[in-house]
């Protein structure tokens, strides 16, 4: 048996239980481990090849209580051949909403058998405040022993579909952020600015997980931008920034309603 992590992980939260999953659970069976980040545009012309008897932990970020739907058509390449699966899902400290149900809904449609799941907390892209720091030790700690209740579940041949929270039929659409009058805020077109601290060292380029920052000129925009926070967080000058109105509204109000600490769910 092989044990995989797999994930999407623009700020590397998702990475960081993936894997700390995928790596006890391995370490607990005597398994190999291998990794495959997907979060690079050029990681998603193709996916491992995964055997009957290996164990995927597979994760992505959730985005407005779904998983991210830039990642869909990817997700439908990738060929389970009936290994075992793990989905996983971050949130930012709101709520998970159908994200993980979705996930596992996927992974079952590409062949994989997912029987145990967790959603778990991740620093809010948005955001250096609302969950600041996590996975901190606790969440990682909890990984840990979810990774190792995984492992007594494959070794008792217990591998049925996993059941999860969320809506099995007719999946919510994606969470819409409103002010306070209740109308909706749209954010999609909204790209960061560049301010005069950036020195041009393309770090921003080169960590971009749609490939939507121009190399040659890091200011300009040659694709969408789907708000992961890859850019903002990594700049080691802190030159990326946002400053629309609607997005710094909802920034905001989310760093104002959910300041209490989230808890992950482990179903298993």
């Amino acid at each position: 048996m092989t044990v995989w992590a797999m994930y999407w992980s623009a700020t590397g939260t998702t990475e960081k239980v993936v894997t700390t999953i995928a790596q006890t659970t391995a370490a607990c069976l005597g398994a190999a481990f291998q990794s495959y980040d997907f979060t690079l545009p050029g990681m998603r012309e193709h996916a491992p090849e995964f055997m009957a008897d290996d164990l995927v932990v597979f994760g992505t970020p959730t985005y407005a209580g779904r998983v991210p739907n830039v990642l869909l058509p990817y997700l439908t390449t990738v060929r389970g051949n009936g290994a075992l699966a793990v989905p996983i899902v971050l949130f930012g400290n709101r709520n998970f909403d159908d994200a993980l149900i979705e996930l596992r809904d996927i992974l079952a449609a590409d062949g994989f058998r997912p029987f145990a799941a967790a959603a778990f907390v991740g620093e809010h892209s948005f955001s250096n405040t609302l969950a600041a720091g996590r996975p901190d030790a606790d969440d990682l700690a909890l990984a840990v022993r979810f990774a190792e209740q995984v492992a007594n579940r494959l070794r008792d041949g217990r591998v049925d579909l996993i059941e999860v929270d969320g809506r099995a039929e007719g999946q919510r659409t994606y969470y819409q952020p409103r002010d306070r009058a209740g109308n909706p805020i749209d954010i999609r077109r909204v790209k960061p600015n560049t301010s005069d601290a950036c020195d041009d060292c393309g770090l921003c380029a080169a960590a971009c997980p749609m490939g939507s920052i121009d190399l040659q000129d890091v200011r300009n925009y040659v694709g969408i931008c789907i708000k992961c926070g890859a850019c903002v967080k990594k700049c080691p000058h802190g030159a990326k920034y946002y400053d629309d109105s609607g997005y710094l509204y909802h920034k905001a109000e989310l760093e104002a309603e959910y300041q209490r600490r989230a808890e992950p769910s482990c179903y298993i």
